[in-house]
């Protein structure tokens, strides 16, 4: 069983097909939608949980790949630039995942970005601008 947090990016011509319909129809691949933004004939931005066996879930990927749909891991577009983070701790409070985290000993903040759910809440509540969310 797979379980991955992914970044689709869809060109306009495929804002009004029915692609998550068939990633769970034809691939047996179960979804959880973790954040949607849709540009009306421009570009659509879907970022989910896929899991499913992993045969299912490669073939879904490659289904995904011919449509000409970008797909890339979340992990890696999520950062914090730990030169500008002054640990303020305004983001802990904000983040729904717990990704954030203010370490007892240290009082210093954590981020854990296998956690992180790409909400970007964190980046518009970071005084210093620290926390870099790219998609």
């Amino acid at each position: 069983m797979v379980s991955k947090r992914i970044v689709l990016t869809f060109p306009h011509n495929l804002l009004d097909k029915p692609v998550v319909y068939r990633l769970v129809k034809d691939f047996n691949l179960t979804f959880n939608i973790l954040q949607a933004r849709i540009t009306p004939e421009e570009e659509g931005l879907l970022i989910l949980e896929l899991s499913g066996r992993k045969e299912d879930y490669e073939k879904g990927m490659k289904y995904l790949d011919d449509l000409g749909v970008k797909t890339q891991p979340l992990s890696k577009d999520v950062t914090r630039n730990e030169e500008r983070c002054t640990h303020c701790g305004a983001c802990v409070v904000i983040c729904p995942s717990g990704a954030l985290a203010i370490e007892e000993e240290t009082r210093r903040v954590l981020f854990d970005p296998k956690k992180c759910i790409g909400c970007e809440l964190c980046v518009k509540t970071c005084p210093p601008r620290a926390m870099v969310v790219k998609f």
